[in-house]
């Protein structure tokens, strides 16, 4: 039986342990944390995934939310200048809902899972030293510990990585009350409020560890009028400090925010980071290999709500290649195939479009979102491109293609018309 470590335990580390589990592999886990102190800690992300990826956890008998997590069949965009309502807005549904689970709770319940299924779990806050020593006792050693010591083992990819700081200032909180606007679809919506010069703020429902709630972030541009979350020192503070802002940035939504209050003392979270993307293999001193995965090598901005989407992915990529590549020896050559596989079906569409979205739109995307406002077919198409990015490739990354596009959809519209 061959040997596999994980050191790790967050999305991409528990699905792809808990995928090999199911196959045979005997695994073990290292944990910086117990399920319970998971469980009862700050929340760590925003975490919504789209049917796909939900899809890759059903078929490993894994997701258990359904019918406990709100499904999320429909979204918004509005576009907010200034004044008291947006100049551009639409909505779309998806194809097949998504869902929000707090990754308090799915870590701490895979946690469980992984340790009664028979996985030897260690709980260890694991230093590159400690992985060197271990990893000698295994075929094939995947750190899943996204930021840190171990991550920096990995190096930064400079062709594919064009920031060299972070591109948004994150604050989040987690609440009850918030309204669903009368004019909407209703509860289940994931909105997006693009503020220009400003940032974003993203509205969308949720399960936590109380039960079905809101998650409310700005994604603030830093040094803007967003990014004032520096000096906050309590969970209050920061709830009132974002109500505040709601309240100057977005006002045709106040009716929604009126009623606000946190779900729990760790319902909040700020900071930023450099999206980036790093090198998949490190060698450790001892002169032994070691591979990346999720956001310890392609670790992207929230604003188009990827991270736990692309965790998933790579977490089924790289069990589909372990599984593919039998009895051989897990060497370099193996981990970077398995790396680039991964970057060739998910990781190159996902980050190239997500760093475009963190640069001021250019005059083509600008027109595309606005038209989407009178053709319904543009926002159908943009808002199922999130599930599956590659198709932004097709007609929204290039300005010649967008042209092009626009021009498909308004003649097909005057010909019906006539």
């Amino acid at each position: 039986m061959r040997k596999i470590l994980i050191v790790g335990a967050g999305q991409s580390g528990l699905h792809l342990a808990l995928g090999l589990q199911r196959h045979g592999y005997d695994v073990t886990v290292v944990s910086a944390r117990t399920a319970d102190e998971i469980e009862q800690g700050n929340v760590m992300s925003t975490q919504f995934q789209f049917d796909s990826t939900l899809r890759f956890e059903r078929d490993l008998g894994i997701y258990f939310w359904d019918g406990k997590a709100p499904y999320t069949p429909n979204t918004r965009f509005m576009l907010g200048v200034g004044g008291p309502t947006p100049v551009v807005e639409w909505g779309s549904p998806l194809k097949k809902p998504g869902a929000d689970v707090d990754q308090r709770v799915k870590m701490s319940h895979w946690l469980r899972l992984f340790e009664e299924n028979g996985g030897d779990l260690v709980i260890q806050k694991a230093t590159v030293s400690d992985v060197d020593k271990w990893s000698g006792g295994y075929d094939l050693v995947v750190v899943a510990a996204g930021r840190g010591q171990l991550a920096e083992i990995f190096e930064r990819d400079a062709a594919r990585s064009p920031f060299t700081e972070p591109q948004r200032m994150l604050s989040v909180v987690y609440v009850n009350g918030y309204q669903p606007d009368p004019a909407g679809p209703g509860d289940h919506s994931v909105d997006f409020h693009l503020l220009p010069e400003r940032g974003e703020m993203i509205v969308m429902p949720a399960l936590t560890v109380s039960g079905p709630c809101h998650i409310l972030f700005f994604e603030a541009i830093p040094g803007g009028a967003l990014d004032v979350f520096g000096d906050v020192s309590s969970p209050k503070q920061h709830l009132e400090r974002f109500v505040d802002l709601l309240e100057q940035h977005v006002p045709w939504a106040r009716e929604q925010y009126e009623k606000l209050e946190l779900t729990d003392p760790g319902g909040t979270l700020r900071g930023g980071f450099t999206p980036t993307v790093r090198r998949p293999v490190a060698t450790l001193p001892s002169g032994g290999q070691v591979l990346g995965i999720g956001d310890v090598v392609v670790a992207n901005d929230p604003i188009t709500g990827q991270g736990s989407n692309m965790a998933a992915k790579s977490a089924a990529v790289y069990l589909d290649s372990i599984l593919d590549h039998g009895d051989r020896p897990f060497d370099g050559a193996f981990m970077e195939r398995a790396f680039e596989r991964f970057w060739t079906l998910h990781g190159r569409a996902t980050t190239e479009w997500t760093n475009m979205m963190l640069s001021p739109p250019p005059p083509h995307v600008l027109e595309i979102l606005g038209a989407a406002s009178q053709f319904t077919a543009i926002a159908n198409r943009y808002i199922e491109a999130f599930d599956d990015p590659n198709d932004f490739d097709e007609w929204f990354m290039d300005s010649a293609k967008a042209a092009a596009y626009l021009a498909e959809i308004v003649g097909a519209a005057a010909g019906s018309a006539r």
